[in-house]
Order: C-alpha cells, then structure tokens, then sequence
C-alpha cells in the first residue's frame, strides 16, 4: 500500500511539472545593441555575405574548430553557409535585405528553426547595431525549460559579435 501511494505521488509529481511547462513562455526574444563607428552600408556588406559574416561570427569566436561550408550566392538573399562545431549543427541563410536590416534563417535540426536579423541605422554618435533572435519553442516542454536560459547564452554571443564586428569594419 505504501509503496502505491509512494507511485502514484511519483506520477502526479511528474504530470504536474510537465503541465507547468506550459506556462514558460513559447516565445523567446533574445536582443543586444552597440554603437559602432563604422558606416551602416559596411556593416550590412559583411552581414549579407556568407564570406563577410564570418569576419565577426561570434561562434568562430569559440570554437575555432568550427567547420563552415559556404552556398548559394556570396552576397544577398540565399547567401549561406552549413557549420558544424562543438556547440552543434546546421546552417544559416540570408532570407532578406532591406537598406538597414539583414535577416537570417537558421535551422537548428532538432534544437529549432529561430530567426535573427542585423539591424544597422545612422545615429548621432555613430551607427547603432542591433542583433536579434525571435525563437518559438513550441509545446515541447524541454524546448521550454532550455528557453529559461537563451537569453543570458545567446545574449552574450551576439555581444561578442557586436565586438568582432566592431573590429572587423
């Protein structure tokens, strides 16, 4: 009887930390913002070509290992490349280019689909960059939990890419 009631606790433990999944938050908005001297048109040159982005990608910044395959077209929409690294698998492909902002789709495989852009506007003091994520996690409930803490990991990826980029024009 003991041991039923010890089981039956377990589950309804279980169920009801999987229903409180559902109450993380599906959508995940992950931004960082520097001001950097160089002109927005240099800055977007490197961030819509396949060969350009790698100058300030912030994962070679890490991994120097990582390995990058490049496709499609060197400069523009379609423009790409496939990485394979220790922090994982996938590819990354200019989906836009409008006069301030380049937008990227990046497939994750199994971690996700989430979309980033670079942003680069004229400003008083120089050109304000802005690097961003969208992500929907979906209902799955790790997805979730992993979502909890995309802001502190990503957030500083993309502060170590604003500081490459800020070498690099």
């Amino acid at each position: 009887m003991t041991l039923e009631i010890l089981l039956i606790g377990a589950a309804g433990l279980i169920a009801l930390s999987l229903a409180a999944t559902f109450l993380l938050p599906r959508h995940v908005h992950v931004e960082r913002t520097a001001t950097l001297s160089a002109s927005p048109g240099d800055i977007l040159s490197l961030a819509r070509s396949n060969r350009g982005f790698q100058k300030f990608n912030p994962y070679l910044t890490a991994d120097p290992n990582l390995k990058i395959d490049h496709f499609g077209p060197e400069d523009g929409v379609g423009s790409g490349f496939h990485f394979n690294g220790k922090d994982g698998k996938g590819s990354q492909t200019v989906s836009s280019v409008t006069r301030d902002t380049v937008a990227y789709r990046i497939d994750l495989g199994a971690m996700g689909q989430p979309a980033q852009s670079i942003s680069a506007k004229e400003g008083r003091d120089g050109t304000r960059v802005t690097w961003c994520m969208d992500m929907d996690l979906g209902r799955n409930p790790v997805a979730r939990v992993f979502g909890l803490f995309l802001e502190n990991m990503v957030g500083k990826t993309f502060e170590q890419g604003l500081e490459n980029l800020a070498s690099a024009t």
